[in-house]
């Protein structure tokens, strides 16, 4: 006979059925002041039942129980890791806006403003109102004659 928990395995077919039939539905009894005086055994014998299936599927429920936890951990892992992302993130934006600032402050303090004179480039419009290049005014007056 071996016991586990809520399992009972006996050696023989015959002695486990009759011990299933015989404390099916009976009180368990012991003294009347103990807490499980007045339960009752629910004892059935498991046809067909052996006892590496109760072992593999303690070993599936493990297994599967196992990979649910490594499930969760990963993903535990990957918000820890875009969480820490964004922070480095933030902190390199607010180094970057603190030297920005600490520039401007050195620029203002200084006297010189570099926004303050904005640069202007020539268009391609003022290109094409230029004379073209050739005869300039005063030869064309003087062949045509005017003054």
């Amino acid at each position: 006979m071996f016991i586990d928990g809520k399992w009972v395995e006996f050696a023989k077919k015959s002695i486990a059925k009759s011990v299933a039939d015989m404390l099916n539905g009976e009180q368990i009894g012991g003294k009347k002041k103990s807490a499980i005086y007045y339960d009752i055994w629910n004892i059935k014998y498991l046809t067909k039942f052996k006892w590496d299936d109760l072992t593999d599927e303690i070993a599936y429920k493990s297994a599967i129980r196992e990979q649910k936890l490594n499930m969760v951990l990963s993903a535990a892992k990957r918000e820890k890791d875009f969480y820490l992302s964004k922070v480095e993130k933030s902190l390199a934006m607010t180094e970057i806006d603190e030297r920005m600032k600490k520039k401007r402050k050195i620029q203002e303090e200084s006297g010189s403003n570099a926004e303050a004179a904005p640069v202007f480039f020539p268009h391609s419009d003022s290109l094409t109102s230029q004379s073209k290049p050739g005869l300039s005014t005063d030869v064309l007056a003087s062949v045509f004659g005017g003054s």
